[in-house]
C-alpha cells in the first residue's frame, strides 16, 4: 500500500506531501501517522532547515475521516499540531486546494502559509453538530474574534483571500504563482543561521503570553546567549566581510 504522505529531502528543504487524493487528504488513522513520522523525521535530520508542507490532488486536507474505521492512530491532531508549532525549524505551508476543518488547523500551526485566491476553506463542523475544539487553539491567536465568530458560528465557505484577511494564512497569490511565492519565502528563510530560526520561532511562541517584565528577562538571557554564540560570531563575521554566512554558502559540489 502506498503511503499517505511522503517527504522529500533536497537542498535544505524537506517537502512533506499529503499523497490521499481520493479520501480529499482526510485525517486518517494512517494519514495521521505517516505525517507524525515525516515530521519527526525532518525535524531530527541534521540537513533539513526548512520543512514545506503541501499536497497533491484538488484537496490539501478535508480534516477528519468521516468514514471512521481503523485502528487507533499513534499521533493524534494535538500531536501533529505541536510537531508543527514546536519544531525548531521553520514550517512552510504550500496549501495547493481546498482546505476544511483540521486542515485548516494544519494550515494555521504553519509559521508561514500561503494559498491560491481561489482555494476555499471552511469551517464546517457546526453543521455536523460539532465544533471546531482542538484547531481554535492554533487559530484563535491569529484571528480577531468578530471574524472567529463569523466563520466558526456561520460554516459557510470562505476563499483564500478572506483567509488571508482574518490571518489564517500568511498571504493569498493567484494560483499561477503559488510554487513562485513558496519557493521565495523558503529561500528568505534558508538565510537566516539554524539557531537563530529556532529562537525566532520561540519568540512567536512566547512572548504574548508572557507579562512584560518577564518577557524582557527572558529575552534579555536569550539575546545575551545568542551574541556569545558560534553562529552569531560566524554571521557577524561574514557580515563584515561583506560574504554570505556559511549556512547561506551553496554546498560544494
Amino acid at each position: 500500500m502506498t503511503a499517505p504522505t511522503s517527504c522529500a529531502i533536497a537542498g535544505g528543504v524537506a517537502t512533506i506531501t499529503l499523497d490521499l487524493p481520493a479520501k480529499h487528504n482526510a485525517l486518517t488513522p494512517e494519514l495521521l501517522d505517516s505525517l507524525g513520522d515525516d515530521l519527526v523525521r525532518a525535524g531530527g535530520d541534521a540537513a533539513v532547515r526548512v520543512i514545506v508542507l503541501t499536497n497533491t490532488g484538488p484537496t490539501f486536507c478535508a480534516g477528519a475521516d468521516l468514514g471512521g474505521g481503523g485502528a487507533p492512530p499513534r499521533y493524534d491532531l494535538v500531536g501533529l499540531l505541536r510537531l508543527i508549532e514546536e519544531s525548531a525549524k521553520p514550517v512552510v505551508g504550500r496549501i495547493a486546494g481546498r482546505c476544511l476543518g483540521g486542515g485548516i488547523g494544519l494550515a494555521a500551526a504553519c509559521d508561514i502559509s500561503i494559498a491560491p485566491a481561489d482555494a476555499q476553506f471552511r469551517f464546517s463542523e457546526v453543521r455536523l453538530g460539532v465544533a471546531p475544539a482542538i484547531i481554535s487553539v492554533v487559530c484563535l491567536p491569529k484571528m480577531r474574534r468578530s471574524d472567529a465568530a463569523e466563520l466558526f458560528l456561520g460554516g459557510e465557505p470562505f476563499d483564500g483571500r478572506r483567509a488571508a484577511e482574518v490571518g489564517l494564512i500568511t498571504r493569498a497569490v493567484e494560483p499561477a504563482e503559488l510554487d513562485g511565492a513558496v519557493a521565495s519565502v523558503v529561500d528568505s528563510v534558508l538565510l537566516g543561521g539554524p539557531a537563530a530560526l529556532a529562537a525566532a520561532k520561540s519568540l512567536l511562541a512566547r512572548v504574548p503570553s508572557m507579562g512584560r517584565d518577564d518577557a524582557f528577562a527572558w529575552t534579555k538571557s536569550l539575546s545575551e546567549s545568542l551574541f556569545a554564540s558560534p553562529e552569531a560570531a560566524a554571521g557577524i563575521a561574514a557580515f563584515r566581510d561583506r560574504r554570505p554566512p556559511p549556512w547561506a554558502e551553496p554546498p560544494e559540489a
